[in-house]
């Protein structure tokens, strides 16, 4: 069976592809494992220095698969990730300790977009198209973007996006400030490769000492509100409109929300 995520060492730069083309790369419990095992190992090597995530084929990812993980959701199911494993969106346990470059490529969106979020720098091609889309599932986004959107590219330009759901494209993504560089498609991951190689020269114990501080200045409130979607996510879950959203997402129709 071949893995949904596959994990290389590049010298001192691990390599993390999510690798679920057939369905764009949606991110199942799979995946979610795959990852929180990744950056567990990244953390825990010495010999890693860096991070690259990327997604295999034409996509990043589709973002979360509600049809097989939203069930879990809604019964506030915790083991999702693995026992002592990292959590990839750094919400609800400790994030990865060495710094992630993502490549961003097709579409990113739901939890994809947050897994962009909570890296440290940011390549897109210019097909990339990027999509904060839990409202129009009649969820709420809970993987960090209600805190961090607002946090990297101001309030209104946030709410712009987590409030209707809409798409952007990759331009808009850099006027936003949200990724760092816009390149050919095809060329993404090569680019970020080669940031995470000028991370990787650089001293090790001095990138994480950033990275920490830096963390820890400004995502300050991330535990707090991680606390609060707890009890939001599993309650939004069951309503009417999340069940709604999700078979309109499933069958491919507009969605009918009624407000229950």
């Amino acid at each position: 069976m071949t893995s949904k995520v596959i994990v290389q060492s590049r010298g001192s730069v691990l390599t993390i592809g999510i690798n679920r083309p057939e369905k764009a790369n949606a991110i199942d419990a799979d995946i979610i494992a795959g990852l929180s095992n990744a950056y567990t190992t990244l953390s825990d090597e010495p010999a890693l220095r860096v991070g690259v995530l990327y997604g295999v084929g034409a996509n990043f990812t589709g973002g979360l698969d509600l049809a097989s993980v939203g069930p879990r959701l809604a019964a506030a199911d915790d083991g999702l990730l693995p026992e002592d494993g990292r959590d990839p969106w750094g919400m609800y346990r400790e994030p990865a300790t060495k710094p992630i470059v993502c490549a961003v490529q097709g579409h990113c969106f739901t939890a994809g977009l947050e897994l962009v979020l909570n890296s440290d720098v940011w390549i897109a091609a210019a097909d990339a198209v990027f999509g904060q889309q839990e409202v129009s599932r009649g969820v709420v986004a809970l993987g960090g973007a209600t805190v961090r959107f607002p946090q990297r590219v101001g309030w209104g330009n946030a709410m712009r996006y987590l409030l209707t759901g809409d798409q952007f494209g990759a331009s808009e993504a850099l006027r936003l400030g949200l990724i760092q560089e816009v390149v050919q498609p095809g060329s993404q991951f090569e680019r970020a490769l080669e940031i995470a190689g000028r991370i990787a020269d650089q001293a090790p114990l001095a990138v994480q000492a950033t990275l920490a501080e830096a963390k820890a200045a400004i995502d300050a409130p991330t535990g707090d509100a991680a606390t609060r979607l707890r009890e939001v996510v599993p309650a939004l879950m069951t309503t009417t409109d999340a069940r709604e959203g999700i078979a309109a997402l499933i069958e491919r129709r507009a969605a009918a929300f009624t407000g229950a």
